[in-house]
């Protein structure tokens, strides 16, 4: 009898420590994010992709309790749609011409890609990295480089630089954060400043039934604060100006 009334205590301890249902938080995040917030804070399962894709699946109703886009664009457009607070932007970043370290396309420059016949990977233009590459090639009048070489899309940016580091493609425009994560296969091409797009990330708790509200908002905190942005340096993001 004394043994049935522990094992029914025990239970029941339990069961109050452990909420039925309880789960961690889910965090959906831009591709460029997938080494940097694990590395912040190892709890929350993530979920990482192309910032457009990761919105459509929160519109649909996907169980995130967090979404961090590579721009302004998405999480805007969430906010907007009521389905998130209002976004921060947390990080910035810049775009870099990546090319294998054998470099088979005699890259030299971004002007090298004038000249045709090269393996080009881009993102896709629904893709915060393929419209950035645009709006840089628009600035540089490089568009026609589109037309000029073979072109392979890419719906996020983790597959572009996968493409240049295993030698599928010549050359491909990355974020420079991309470019340190394969830098031992690769080689990054600076392009220039004055031509570079404003690259912003934003970070905001999503709203549905069931969000982690608070754990959300934690997390952003964590993100925003002196050891997020001290994480978010170590790997090579910029940081915006403290409010």
């Amino acid at each position: 009898m004394r043994r049935t009334t522990l094992a029914t205590i025990l239970a029941v301890a339990l069961a109050l420590a452990v909420p039925a249902g309880a789960s961690a938080l889910t965090v959906y995040a831009a591709t460029s994010l997938t080494n940097v917030f694990p590395a912040m804070d190892k709890g929350p399962t993530y979920s990482f992709g192309g910032s457009n894709t990761l919105q459509l699946q929160i519109e649909r109703g996907a169980p995130a309790d967090v979404f961090a886009s590579a721009s302004p664009t998405e999480a805007q457009t969430l906010f907007r749609e009521g389905l998130c607070t209002r976004p921060v932007t947390f990080a910035i970043n810049r775009l870099v011409l990546l090319i294998p370290n054998d470099n088979p396309g005699n890259v030299t420059s971004v002007y090298s890609l004038r000249s045709g016949g090269r393996r080009l990977s881009i993102g896709t233009a629904g893709v915060p990295i393929g419209a950035y590459t645009r709006a840089l090639m628009k600035r540089l009048r490089l568009s026609s480089i589109l037309s000029s070489n073979t072109v392979s899309q890419q719906t996020n940016v983790g597959q572009v630089s996968s493409q240049v580091a295993l030698g599928a493609a010549d050359a491909g425009f990355v974020y420079y954060t991309d470019g340190l994560a394969v830098k031992d296969r690769t080689k990054m091409i600076s392009l220039p400043k004055w031509s570079q797009p404003p690259v912003r990330y934003q970070i905001c708790a999503v709203r549905r039934g069931g969000a982690d509200t608070s754990g959300a908002q934690a997390f952003i905190r964590k993100v925003t604060g002196k050891a997020g942005r001290a994480a978010l340096k170590g790997y090579g993001f910029g940081l915006p100006p403290r409010k």
